[in-house]
């Protein structure tokens, strides 16, 4: 009989391609277009770094080796149920972010060439709908692995990116759009719906 320790490793890898597989087409596309801002270098590149440590390599470790040990704990079928519910969800928006913004979208702080505000789709109502997919995944890594380290550092990681980023960003972007992102802002909400 499988183990339910192994069940939640295989569908954290199995969340995971699937996250690899619907950034990919936009991730080739993004590294084509001409940039008009580019904020990568420095800062960003070192809030990257410790997401993915926290959401990539950390719990790849742990599911190819069961490491660290002693940070284990016996899984639970509810929390690997909460798992999957949080990881569809994360699935979900994440394409529902994508899709919304097409040749918009790049995996750092930079604007495009004729770079466009999206305020449609989940933007409509969310200014960033994909930290919230993140938080998702993060929530589901944490739901899924039965480590304290390896599960929690997906929380840790993304949630350096988050708040070391969020404010960088919302500023390049009144800087870029001015009233028509103060405007934007004034009726959205950041990451989740009914909490500013």
């Amino acid at each position: 009989m499988i183990s339910l320790i192994v069940v939640g490793k295989a569908l954290w890898v199995i969340f995971v391609v699937c996250w690899y597989m619907l950034r990919r087409p936009f991730d080739r596309r993004a590294r084509r277009a001409k940039l008009t801002v580019d904020r990568q270098k420095g800062a960003d590149t070192l809030r990257l770094a410790v997401s993915l440590i926290g959401l990539g390599i950390l719990p790849a470790v742990y599911v190819a080796t069961s490491q660290p040990r002693f940070a284990s704990y016996p899984a639970h079928p509810v929390l690997i149920a909460l798992g999957i519910l949080t990881g569809i969800g994360a699935l979900i928006l994440f394409r529902l972010t994508h899709r919304a913004l097409g040749q918009m979208w790049s995996v750092s702080l930079q604007l495009k060439q004729d770079h466009k505000l999206i305020t449609t789709g989940i933007y409509k109502h969310l200014r960033h709908p994909m930290y919230t997919a993140f938080w998702l995944l993060a929530l589901t890594q944490a739901l899924l692995l039965s480590n304290y380290i390896a599960g929690l550092s997906g929380l840790v990681g993304f949630g350096f990116l988050f708040f070391a980023r969020i404010g960088p960003e919302e500023r390049m972007m009144e800087e870029a759009f001015g009233g028509e992102y103060h405007q934007y802002r004034a009726r959205t909400w950041r990451v989740l719906p009914f909490v500013y």
